[in-house]
């Protein structure tokens, strides 16, 4: 769900104060007053990250969590049990937003060190609806949106092979949860920390920014090196989650300062946000247009704009991000009002200029 890499065009240059350091499974590294750097490892293309231990002086707090692997919980006893004490609990695990790799260890943090969760509304409960799709069939409008998009039998059988797998990268999920809201104020490592919240890549996804360090712990919504996907779902066929990143990126231009640290959820932390997040804007504006003069010489299928919107050949294990984010593309053209979708006899949409 995470890091859809493109090609796209060349990336302004971004000063990483760590260089490509990286702390160690069960170790970290010291990044502000009160935060360390924790790495875990992830079974995808992206093979690590980033979260991050906090020190709040009378407890500690955890700000996302790692996909619940043998080895990333094994990790994380390495790593709190030595810190944690009755007078100094582990208070709070807080998540950025509810994929997999960010919310997966947070139940098992809860309940063993007896934690608050602390989330977005949306994200938690999004994050408890998908869960609840364990062990069901694919539903018939997931298939037919796939369908639409003109996947073939295979790629419709491995659809409904994998329909549900969301809840087993989740363990158990807290019954209640602190709400994280768009401007909300917090204490953490002795600072005043606020939040503001993104949309596009998830429904609801926290940014915790702190003035008095300078500093933006970003989940996903701020990377240096590759993009996040943003992509329609089957559950909101018709949404525009385009215009809510982009809408999102151009809101953390105007409440971030140029030379924020920005701590990521992957690759390594970086200064530049600012050139970051016009690129990102940029980029997919630049996809949008070639979507367009693809269209000047006829009506084309999901399947079509690959190549036109990532640049590269799309593996069949990333054809489900790829068609998501396509879609998103195609939507948002058709929310401006310049392109429009007939879906054919043969069940497939095609999409055309106005």
């Amino acid at each position: 769900m995470d890091g859809f890499q493109t090609k796209t065009r060349k990336r302004p240059n971004l000063a990483y104060p760590h260089g490509e350091a990286r702390p160690g499974l069960a170790e970290t590294i010291r990044v502000a007053p009160g935060i360390e750097w924790v790495s875990m490892p992830l079974p995808f293309s992206l093979k690590f990250i980033n979260l991050w231990l906090i020190d709040d002086g009378d407890s500690w707090t955890i700000v996302d969590t790692g996909l619940p692997l043998p080895e990333t919980r094994t990790a994380w006893k390495s790593l709190i049990e030595a810190r944690i004490t009755p007078d100094k609990p582990l208070k709070r695990v807080m998540v950025t937003h509810m994929h997999p790799d960010h919310v997966g260890c947070a139940g098992w943090l809860c309940h063993k060190y007896g934690a608050a969760l602390w989330m977005s509304r949306l994200e938690y409960t999004t994050c408890r609806m998908l869960v609840a799709d364990t062990g069901r069939e694919a539903p018939k409008t997931g298939v037919d949106f796939y369908r639409r998009a003109g996947w073939d039998d295979a790629q419709i059988a491995d659809y409904q092979k994998r329909f549900g797998g969301f809840g087993r990268g989740v363990s158990q999920m807290p019954d209640a949860f602190h709400r994280l809201a768009d401007g909300g104020a917090f204490r953490m490592a002795g600072q005043d920390w606020e939040v503001i919240i993104g949309n596009g890549h998830s429904p609801e996804h926290a940014c915790l920014y702190c003035p008095a360090l300078n500093l933006l712990i970003s989940g996903d919504q701020l990377l240096p090196r590759i993009s996040s996907n943003v992509s329609v779902h089957p559950t909101e066929p018709d949404a525009d989650p385009l215009l809510d990143w982009m809408d999102s990126c151009q809101k953390l231009l105007d409440r971030l300062p140029e030379d924020v640290l920005v701590l990521p959820a992957h690759n390594e932390p970086f200064r530049g946000a600012h050139a970051r997040l016009r690129h990102l804007i940029d980029g997919h504006e630049t996809g949008l247009a070639r979507l367009k003069r693809r269209m000047e010489s006829g009506p084309i299928k999901v399947m079509d704009t690959f190549t036109s919107l990532f640049g590269r050949a799309i593996a069949a294990d990333e054809v489900g991000m790829a068609t998501g984010e396509a879609i998103a593309h195609l939507n948002c053209l058709i929310h401006r009002g310049e392109v429009v979708a007939h879906t054919g006899d043969d069940g497939v949409s095609r999409y055309s200029l106005v």
